[in-house]
């Protein structure tokens, strides 16, 4: 396959992962949402390969920390959302819905997600069956609500939920273990769910990585992505911040 995507596991408080795209037959990348800039510099570097593009969610410090760091060292295209270029420095192609980019021969599509922050973007590849999606979709979780409204989480995330089904969920942080515990208090007969925790539990025992997941696996199991309103789905983030 030319292209693969590999992560960086920051080993954070806030067990934030770097998700780098690779093109093997050029040897360029893509890092997303970078948070330490010497994390992607030493990955680089360990598989010979060349930073090209750096694609930002949104302006949470977590998301961004590298940025300066690896765009002073070298010449580097910076992709972030249109409405937080105040918020991010460095930005040198600012994107909004429906807007397209390309990585070498990949496109991809822009969707704007605010809830989590207001101007909160994912990038979704079709050909890679492929969404980054940073804060506003978690396995069997979803974003707090810092700036935006529970209207507005609701209705991106069922922009998320749209996707094609087989589209795997590129998230930035493992929280997989902590939102099944949740989710089985809202779901507890729900056996996709139970099956599905069992699952994140053991891989977290090995220190493993429970991501990516899918649309599918998400519509199945993540309480957030089958609540039938704004009006439910505020209910379940109030119910999910005092948990």
């Amino acid at each position: 396959m030319r292209y693969r995507i590999h992560f960086i596991d920051v080993q954070n408080a806030l067990q934030n992962y770097i998700w780098i795209l690779e093109d093997t037959e050029t040897q360029e990348a893509v890092a997303v949402d970078p948070t330490e800039a010497e994390l992607v510099t030493q990955f680089c570097q360990n598989h010979q390969l060349t930073l090209k593009q750096i694609w930002l969610t949104h302006w949470h410090k977590d998301h961004i920390g590298g940025v300066t760091d690896l765009t002073t060292a070298q010449n580097i295209t910076v992709y972030g959302p249109r409405d937080e270029l105040s918020k991010i420095p460095g930005i040198t192609h600012p994107l909004q819905h429906d807007d397209h980019l390309k990585f070498n021969d990949l496109k991809v599509e822009i969707i704007a997600t605010p809830g989590h922050t207001l101007g909160h973007i994912v990038y979704f590849i079709e050909e890679l069956e492929a969404v980054f999606c940073g804060d506003t979709l978690f396995a069997m979780g979803c974003g707090r609500l810092f700036e935006g409204t529970a209207e507005q989480m609701y209705h991106s995330l069922s922009r998320l939920a749209a996707l094609p089904t087989q589209t795997k969920v590129y998230c930035t942080h493992e929280y997989t273990l902590s939102n099944a515990e949740f989710a089985l208090t809202v779901e507890p007969h729900n056996h996709a769910l139970s099956e599905r925790a069992e699952e994140v539990r053991e891989l977290r025992k090995q220190g493993s990585i429970t991501l990516p997941s899918t649309i599918e696996l998400e519509l199945a199991t993540n309480p957030f992505l089958r609540a039938e309103s704004a009006e439910d789905f505020a209910h379940l983030r109030a119910l999910k911040d005092n948990f």
